[in-house]
């Protein structure tokens, strides 16, 4: 089967554009899978992991939400932020969840209850895309630890 051209996009980068053989997306309504020559869609994106694969070779995303449109074999995902799961700095990730959490258990006056929710949701799908990662056994390339 012929490949399909995607694009991935933020305001800050282009993270990816090129030929894969499928995608997987976070939609609205739940977990979407693009193959070649797809129906025309247009959805929104809900935080989550969007996978893509061509070849043997597939890549993990986190993104925290945005659009996507399938056309004439071709996806764009204009995502609102996205991370390559190789990007995601857990460290950092868990400390947001932590301050995040905080905030919402204290619900003083001065805390935005939404954003507050908003910072959990990113930092909650970061941690879970990368922890994914780990037990897939994907994270390092097929030539460490031989030799």
């Amino acid at each position: 089967m012929a490949p399909m051209r995607l694009e991935i996009l933020t305001a800050e980068r282009s993270l990816f554009e090129g030929d894969v053989d499928a995608l997987t997306a976070p939609g609205a309504e739940g977990e979407l899978g693009i193959l070649p020559h797809h129906a025309a869609l247009m959805t929104a994106l809900q935080p989550g992991e969007l996978r893509y694969r061509s070849g043997a070779e597939e890549t993990q995303l986190a993104v925290t939400g945005g659009f996507m449109e399938v056309t004439a074999n071709r996806v764009v995902v204009l995502a609102d932020a996205a991370e390559r799961v190789e990007e995601i700095d857990v460290a950092r990730a868990e400390e947001a969840m932590h301050r995040a959490q905080q905030s919402i258990a204290e619900r003083t006056e001065d805390v935005d209850l939404d954003q507050a929710l908003q910072s959990l949701r990113r930092a909650r799908v970061r941690l879970d895309v990368a922890r994914r990662r780990r037990r897939r056994g994907s994270g390092a390339p097929e030539r460490e630890g031989q030799g």
